[in-house]
């Protein structure tokens, strides 16, 4: 491969990674879209490339995509709830408020209820703001039916996101009294913090214990977590991160990484849960990983 493709890849890996993340919710799986990405562009003729970010952007899709496809078929037979993977932010994607929310792990749920093609369509179009026709290209659909497609993911993504975007000290008090009251086994302190509606998942994958499905309601969740953490309070440990973009907690179990619970705020109050405790999902919680739009 020669010297300029290199460069160009090392130049626009941070932004495949995101792209292909976006798309799969899965950083392993990512990866791997990455390492086909650049066997690809490999054998590429770079003097018949007029846009070589575009261009990889195209390959990363397309091979996304493939993946995608076979990740549903996974997903079906798989024990519990299906979370994303949760990666460890660096503090520049907290800054940037449309990436973090575009990664955050109650946005990657409703991208999962969109089919491969809107889920592509959407996450290029609206977060990384690329044109239609390269859209077109990279999807193998025409302009015309990709504008249709993104107006349909665009109403179906609304009805379904975060209710709006929450201000850094609000969501910052929120996590903190969460914190609080989860340490300390305070079930009022929850209940003050957690929203009438909040839902708990978990996600084990099989290998480790955690709700099998969603657990919805302050008194419910509050409770859990309060006979959750007696159990294990003198073993525990928890410390707070940046996760996906947003305040989360990573919690040690016997000075072991066991799970992270990442937070999902809406009007100061705890609406979403997820606890990530299958130990195939959490390899990017080691170091931080550099998201780019």
């Amino acid at each position: 491969m020669s010297e300029a493709a290199t460069e160009a890849f090392v130049a626009h890996r941070n932004l495949l990674f995101t792209v292909a993340y976006e798309m799969l919710g899965s950083a392993a799986d990512a990866e791997d879209v990455l390492q086909e990405t650049w066997l690809r562009w490999a054998g590429v003729d770079l003097g018949e490339v007029r846009d070589q970010r575009a261009y990889l952007v195209r390959i990363t899709t397309r091979q996304a995509l493939s993946r995608l496809r076979a990740l549903g078929r996974r997903k079906e037979s798989y024990v519990g709830s299906w979370l994303p993977e949760p990666l460890l932010t660096t503090p520049d994607v907290a800054e940037d408020v449309e990436l973090a929310d575009s990664v955050s792990m109650a946005m990657l749920l409703v991208l999962e209820t969109l089919a491969p093609t809107e889920r592509a369509v959407f996450v290029l179009r609206e977060v990384f703001d690329i044109a239609y026709d390269e859209i077109a290209e990279a999807v193998g659909k025409s302009p015309a039916t990709v504008r249709q497609i993104a107006h349909r993911a665009r109403q179906h993504v609304a009805a379904r996101r975060p209710r709006g975007v929450v201000s850094a000290d609000e969501s910052r008090a929120a996590f903190d009294a969460f914190r609080r009251a989860t340490e300390t086994g305070d079930l009022q302190g929850l209940l003050d913090i957690l929203a009438p509606d909040v839902v708990l998942m978990g996600d084990g994958g099989g290998i480790k214990q955690a709700v099998l499905r969603p657990v919805t309601g302050a008194g419910k969740v509050a409770r859990l977590l309060v006979a959750g953490m007696g159990r294990i309070a003198d073993a525990v440990s928890m410390r707070p991160a940046h996760v996906n973009g947003y305040p989360a907690l990573v919690v040690h179990l016997d000075g072991e990484l066991d799970s992270v619970v990442a937070l999902r705020i809406d009007d100061g109050l705890v609406t979403g849960l997820y606890a990530v405790r299958n130990p195939e999902k959490l390899s990017h919680m080691e170091r931080e990983t550099a998201l780019r739009r």
